[in-house]
């Protein structure tokens, strides 16, 4: 017989407001104090954060003791840390729920907000806002929207369920349906033709943040593609004159457009968009940079995009869901 602590009682960290913990590995047999590994591993976040964390007693060993700056990880397999943002930004709402049961929680996001806690927000984010609003501890997200989109995100309330749920999207099995406003179409450089299905290989661009298509050698070829949207013009919209003056008119006559994404590549739909010669209103990073990620926000020019609807067949429950947003785009 193996003595040994089973997998039943490992250590679990817990939740601290809201916020779940990070984990890193710790290599074999070094030499490194607990704060030098970790200021080593994470350039980007300075001594003096790390050492406050220290200090709040937020780094763990994997068997949850309290680290201190200068003990020593020869033993150690892996560190638990807990994030947080000094003077982090307060975002000016909050993101409603539309429906909750057992198995799922459908939030309707604003913009602006992010799912996850990344970058400048954490307790600001989506998930950690539910998470201490609902007192739902291992509550995950499925999929993801950008910060940037507003609408639908789907949450799996329990951790055995969460898998069964993202391999829907992992598979394709849930129809997902976005609104979004560009210019009509013959602001674009080309002749459109809607409903259209485009298709494009996208990659990281050279700035982390953003995406780009690549030339392909045989685009018929489904090997060659790696992102696919179905998009139709469904509205042209008012012009609003008193938006024209010492703009351009022929920028500002706009449509609103349904996507329906069948790949989920990063910023897909953004990417697809300007491919066509519509970028959409108020992106701040396609066509061009207007907005880096650790820029200030501007709370009144969103980008018109929308998760509108998600349907899927639940294999929890077997039963059919569809989820509408309550949110509505405005020009």
């Amino acid at each position: 017989m193996v003595c040994g602590m089973s997998s039943s009682n490992a250590f679990k960290p817990p939740i601290i407001n809201g916020v779940g913990p990070s984990t890193v590995g710790v290599p074999a047999n070094t030499t490194l104090s607990a704060i030098d590994f970790l200021a080593s591993k994470f350039r980007a976040i300075t001594l003096k954060v790390w050492l406050q964390r220290f200090k709040d007693g937020s780094i763990l060993n994997a068997s949850g003791r309290v680290m201190a700056p200068h003990d020593s990880l020869q033993f150690e397999s892996h560190l638990y840390y807990y994030r947080s943002i000094h003077n982090e930004p307060i975002l000016p709402f909050k993101a409603q729920i539309i429906f909750q049961d057992d198995y799922l929680v459908v939030a309707d996001k604003p913009h602006f907000m992010p799912v996850t806690p990344s970058g400048r927000y954490v307790q600001q984010s989506l998930l950690v806002q539910l998470k201490k609003e609902l007192n739902l501890p291992e509550l995950s997200p499925v999929h993801r929207i950008d910060r940037d989109t507003a609408g639908l995100v789907v949450f799996s309330v329990r951790a055995q369920d969460r898998n069964s749920y993202q391999e829907l999207f992992r598979l394709r099995q849930v129809a997902k349906t976005y609104e979004a406003i560009a210019g009509a179409p013959e602001t674009s450089h080309l002749n459109l033709q809607f409903p259209l299905v485009h298709q494009s290989m996208m990659v990281e661009d050279s700035q982390f943040f953003r995406m780009r298509e690549v030339a392909t050698r045989a685009p018929k070829d489904f090997e060659e593609f790696n992102s696919e949207t179905w998009i139709d013009c469904v509205e042209r919209l008012p012009i609003d004159f008193a938006r024209l003056k010492g703009g351009n008119a022929h920028s500002r006559v706009l449509a609103k457009y349904i996507l329906k994404p069948v790949t989920g590549q990063r910023h897909q739909l953004r990417v697809h968009m300007n491919a066509l010669g519509l970028p959409l209103l108020n992106d701040p990073l396609y066509p061009s940079i207007n907005r880096g990620p650790d820029e200030a926000e501007d709370f009144h020019c969103p980008l018109q995009l929308l998760a509108k609807r998600v349907s899927f067949d639940d294999p929890n429950l077997g039963i059919a869901r569809t989820f509408v947003s309550q949110f509505k785009l405005s020009c």
